[in-house]
């Protein structure tokens, strides 16, 4: 069975309870309806399979220096939230569409800033020359998917933000913090797949 198969079927269970659906409605500007946005689950087609991941520049309006997915909002343009993905990661990354196979896709998360991201969940080759754009990626890592799937590494932890206190996760991959709502569709994979290598 390949990797994307194994997925696949991974995916097919019944959803696990306690997904998380959000940064927290207390947060939230429930006024607004959500902008769509979608990322790319990136996952590498090995041994052991890993995840990719980029470090967003500090210039950024949102979201600056953080670690995520390769994603954005969708556009007018786009046909659904897998071409979101799909030309938003060949924009970050420089990874072709052709390279992906699409698994499917995991649970939508809303961010704290407004966005209603859906994970895409894609197989890619190991080993595939990436491109960072300059602008808006400042360096892209791979973490193994059996470590970012574990929840003995998911922490839950909270901050001060805007008078109010924050919860969230946070996992720690050598000197990379990953948190917010990476961190967040992260946890929700797991609990939805279950993985084991």
């Amino acid at each position: 069975m390949t990797l994307a198969e194994r997925l696949a079927q991974a995916m097919a269970r019944i959803p696990a309870q306690d997904l998380l659906t959000g940064d927290g409605v207390e947060l939230q500007d429930e006024s607004a309806p959500p902008t769509a946005a979608a990322v790319l689950v990136p996952v590498t087609d090995r041994a052991e399979p890993g995840v990719v991941l980029t470090q967003r520049t500090e210039s950024l309006r949102n979201h600056a220096g953080q670690i995520a997915f390769p994603g954005g909002r969708a556009d007018p343009g786009d046909v659904d939230l897998v071409a979101t993905a799909l030309r938003e990661a060949e924009e970050e990354i420089g990874l072709s569409p052709r390279a992906v196979t699409v698994v499917g896709l995991a649970d939508r998360y809303r961010t704290v800033t407004g966005f209603e991201v859906t994970p895409v969940l894609g197989v890619i080759p190991a080993d595939l020359i990436l491109t960072p754009a300059e602008a808006e990626v400042a360096a892209l890592f791979e973490v193994p998917l059996s470590f970012l799937l574990d929840p003995a590494h998911h922490h839950r932890v909270s901050a001060p933000w805007r008078g109010r206190t924050r919860h969230f996760y946070e996992i720690l991959w050598n000197d990379r913090r990953i948190w917010g709502a990476t961190a967040a569709m992260i946890v929700n994979l797991s609990r939805r797949l279950q993985w084991t290598a």
